[in-house]
């Protein structure tokens, strides 16, 4: 039930903020404004002001402004009534391409402004991000037949730079490595003191396949699942495990590799550091079917910092942000043209509201963030030139200007319908990758 108030809340508003900006742009070239619609279908609500019809739909996936005159653009009128239509100066049709560029573009544009609002009030607010993310890069663990152990990358190596330029922290590393996918780059690896280059390839998806290296995170536990060998041996949250039958443990990690290796159900001695007293704990694992392996019931703690700015550095944040976020959307449009990323990838309506939910409950600023993120793509992808799309009218209309001459009816009404195919055949993608994720 949270998801979906989640849901419904969050896009009401990308949805109206999206369709604001249409229509303050054709009120302000003096356009009529028939219909004002949240979600499509028939009104539940309904009200008439002066000249415009103000409503809200059934179905909540988006929402339209019905403008005087716009018809024309997709339908042939004929006879009197074009005359009419293209005569009124009250018309969309009768309007100077660049206004009818402009209003088109309006929707979108308020969606990226209002992502960077959000971005910042976010910021504002607080963001809880993992404590880590600011740490210098040392590895922690590396994934056994990954990209990082063939390259020859170990445990405690400190990673400063890739291709030469230097990387402070997990955060700059992360964008920096993902600026690099699908190619072999150098990274500047401390070792022992000492200062080596290592070569490694870095995956094409980089979102699908991982290099294969984690950050170096303490072997603090902060969940001890509920009748777990950990729990009857009285461990807790917040307890460190220092060794595991006289071996250190020195992260996280270790200590999973050290778990996993145990092949009976014979008792472990666990050396415990809690409130600055060091112990031992008897523990006797307990084998899990489906995860196929002896375990004890514990999981980490993740230690994460709230980071908090000002008007001004927020605003400037937010910025950054969406920048970043514009760069890694572009290339996710370009991975999926070009088949490098999986269409399984994308989310609908389902996924939407599961994020919703989530983020609702991680925080209003963690909420704030994740509309941020959404009012972003939908501004961009309604500016793909894609026909019955924002992006499809502006690429109509530049062609138009180009020519110097309206496209033929005919054309446009294909491309109408070509438009709708598009979308209609992703939103059943989408849909299903959905059900099939809910099913898994």
């Amino acid at each position: 039930m949270l998801s979906l108030i989640a849901f419904l809340i969050m896009i009401g508003i990308l949805v109206t903020i999206h369709e604001f900006g249409h229509f303050l742009f054709a009120r302000l070239f003096g356009v009529k404004v028939e219909v004002f619609s949240i979600g499509f279908g028939p009104p539940i609500f309904q009200w008439k002001g002066k000249e415009t019809v103000y409503q809200i739909a059934l179905i909540p996936l988006g929402g339209y402004v019905k403008m005087y005159g716009e018809d024309s653009m997709t339908e042939p009128i004929q006879g009197e009534s074009e005359k009419n239509v293209l005569n009124d100066p009250r018309s969309f049709a009768a309007k100077p391409r660049w206004q009818k560029i402009l209003i088109a573009l309006a929707g979108p544009l308020f969606n990226i402004i209002l992502a960077i609002i959000l971005f910042a009030a976010a910021y504002m607010i607080g963001i809880q991000q993992p404590k880590y993310l600011n740490e210098p890069v040392v590895v922690g663990y590396v994934e056994k037949n990954s990209y990082a152990e063939k390259a020859g990358l170990q445990p405690f190596d400190k990673i400063v730079a890739i291709d030469g330029e230097p990387v402070k922290n997990w955060k700059e590393f992360t964008i920096k490595l993902g600026m690099k996918a699908g190619k072999t780059v150098v990274l500047d690896v401390i070792r022992n003191g000492k200062k080596i280059s290592i070569t490694v390839k870095v995956p094409e998806n980089i979102t699908k396949e991982h290099l294969g290296i984690s950050p170096l995170i303490p072997a603090k536990i902060g969940k001890v699942l509920p009748d777990s060998p950990a729990a009857k041996a009285g461990l807790k949250p917040g307890d460190e495990i220092i060794a595991l039958n006289g071996k250190p443990v020195r992260s996280w990690f270790e200590l999973v590799d050290m778990l996993s290796n145990l092949k009976s159900d014979k008792e472990i001695t666990l050396l415990v550091k809690r409130d600055g007293k060091v112990f031992s704990v008897k523990v006797k694992p307990k084998y899990d079917p489906k995860l196929k392996k002896y375990v004890i019931g514990i999981a980490p703690m993740m230690e994460t910092i709230t980071v908090k700015y000002g008007f001004i550095e927020a605003f400037e944040k937010a910025l950054e942000k969406t920048k970043e976020l514009t760069i890694a959307l572009y290339q996710v449009i370009k991975g999926l043209i070009t088949g490098e990323v999986s269409i399984k990838t994308l989310g609908g309506p389902i996924a939407i509201a599961q994020f919703s939910g989530q983020a609702l409950e991680a925080g209003l600023a963690a909420y704030l963030f994740s509309m941020a993120f959404l009012s972003l793509q939908l501004g961009y992808l309604n500016l793909l030139p894609i026909p019955v799309l924002d992006g499809g009218l502006i690429l109509i209309l530049l062609i138009e200007s180009i020519i110097r001459r309206p496209l033929p009816e005919k054309a446009k009404e294909y491309l109408a319908y070509i438009g709708f195919a598009i979308l209609g055949t992703l939103m059943i993608f989408v849909i299903f990758n959905d059900i099939m994720r809910i099913l898994q």
